[in-house]
């Protein structure tokens, strides 16, 4: 892919609160169309997790869940919601780490992170009963979705990634990674490429659907910002299509 000298960052302004079985494809362009943005070929849509799993319907009431005696036993050391513990332990392959204020997981999609990505922020409606937000059950397939959606819609040929807020190993923070994609290259390999010298790159492997995730969250944001669809334009050309699995380490 060769290389681009300008990117630029187009958020869709005015998006409504998405509830279970909301259209994303007809709000993403409903609503891009009212501030005057129009599509191009070839850019990537990046949609924040949140907005996808709740258009599935990925809400769970709190107070449907019953602790097992293991969610008991974690929530006494971390010091959370037993219930919230129940539900990470229902979307995990294993505990990987415990603390106070920490439980680390293996998600049953391969990620080892925090809380098996279950949020409470801007799931709740004030005064509502209180409930968690999972992550969707197939993010690689709700990006294809999206895609092709988009793609009968429009006639342009369209990236999409779900990204979503990750803590790292060893560093403060949390920065946009891609759990889904669909018409993006998530992985390039630069193995056997010349660097500015000449030598052969033996190494280099680009995160690269995590690089645009991480670019979109520069304006998707964290609180109130309510711009959960961010437009990445000038990418170029892409490479094969990988899927955002690809990115996990066996």
């Amino acid at each position: 892919m060769s290389a681009t000298s300008q990117l630029q960052l187009l958020a869709i302004p005015g998006l409504p609160l998405v509830a279970p079985g909301d259209d994303l494809v007809d709000l993403t362009l409903r609503h891009a169309a009212a501030a005057g943005i129009t599509l191009a070929n070839r850019d990537v849509l990046v949609f924040a997790q949140k907005i996808v799993s709740k258009s599935e319907g990925r809400t769970v009431a709190l107070a449907s869940v019953q602790p097992s005696p293991r969610a008991l036993e974690l929530a006494a050391i971390v010091q959370k919601d037993p219930r919230l513990v129940e539900l990470v332990l229902s979307e995990s392959r294993r505990v990987v780490r415990t603390a106070k204020d920490v439980l680390i997981v293996e998600h049953r999609l391969g990620h080892i992170m925090a809380n098996a990505g279950i949020d409470q922020s801007n799931v709740n409606a004030p005064g509502g009963a209180e409930q968690a937000l999972l992550l969707p059950l197939d993010p690689d397939a709700s990006a294809a979705r999206l895609r092709d959606g988009l793609r009968i819609a429009t006639g342009l040929e369209l990236g999409v990634i779900i990204s979503d807020s990750f803590g790292r190993p060893w560093r403060v923070g949390t920065v946009g990674v891609a759990i889904g994609a669909a018409g993006v290259a998530s992985v390039r390999d630069l193995r056997g490429q010349d660097d500015l010298l000449g030598r052969k790159l033996q190494v280099t492997v680009v995160g690269h659907a995590d690089e645009i995730a991480t670019a979109a969250a520069l304006l998707m944001g964290q609180a109130a910002e309510a711009l959960p669809v961010v437009i990445v334009r000038g990418l170029g050309p892409q490479p094969a299509a990988l899927p955002a699995t690809a990115l996990l380490r066996p």
